[in-house]
């Protein structure tokens, strides 16, 4: 209710307006300072940590980065086997025929696994073959100083999704049956 206005149900009354004894307003109270923003060291105060914030981009906005290629993707996730990162297991509804053995003999014994800096990918290019329904991709990985080479096809089912269906590492593809590389 604004100063000195009539309360219409009691129409005799008024409400003072508080005045100090020199006839202004009293200031506002005194503001009691917010506490700070707790946030980690190092942090940028006002921005949110990971724990506390949402788990995607605000509904509606686009998406920042473009997605990847799927042959590129694939390389992504065959190099995480390779290096130890992710088990084999995580392949095994993205593989068809002798691709998870592959995988599971090779997975062990890649060098990709020693100790030392992440294998990354650096290049990765696919030719496509019959049609569009078979990609076969190859790729260089960087581990440190060393350069190795990842090639792997995929086929896409009648599903229309992409399975691996053959792998092989610095030739080892063909060695991991035990035989003698041709």
């Amino acid at each position: 209710m604004p100063p000195h206005a009539q309360d219409t149900h009691h129409p005799d009354t008024t409400v003072p307006s508080p005045r100090t004894p020199s006839g202004t307003p009293p200031l506002a109270p005194p503001a009691t300072p917010l506490p700070a923003p707790r946030t980690a060291p190092g942090a940028c105060p006002g921005r949110l940590s990971a724990r506390h914030r949402p788990a995607g981009p605000p509904r509606g906005t686009p998406p920042s980065r473009r997605a990847l290629p799927v042959h590129t993707a694939f390389a992504e996730r065959l190099l995480a086997v390779l290096s130890g990162e992710r088990p084999v297991h995580s392949m095994l509804g993205l593989t068809v025929g002798e691709a998870y053995e592959q995988l599971v003999r090779l997975a062990p014994r890649t060098a990709a696994r020693v100790p030392g800096p992440r294998p990354v990918l650096r290049r990765c290019a696919a030719q496509p073959h019959s049609g569009d329904t078979v990609l076969e991709v190859f790729a260089s990985l960087a581990a440190g100083h060393r350069v190795r080479a990842l090639a792997f096809r995929l086929e896409r089912g009648p599903d229309h999704r992409w399975r691996c269906a053959a792998v092989e590492l610095d030739g080892l593809g063909r060695l991991a049956d035990g035989g003698p590389r041709p």
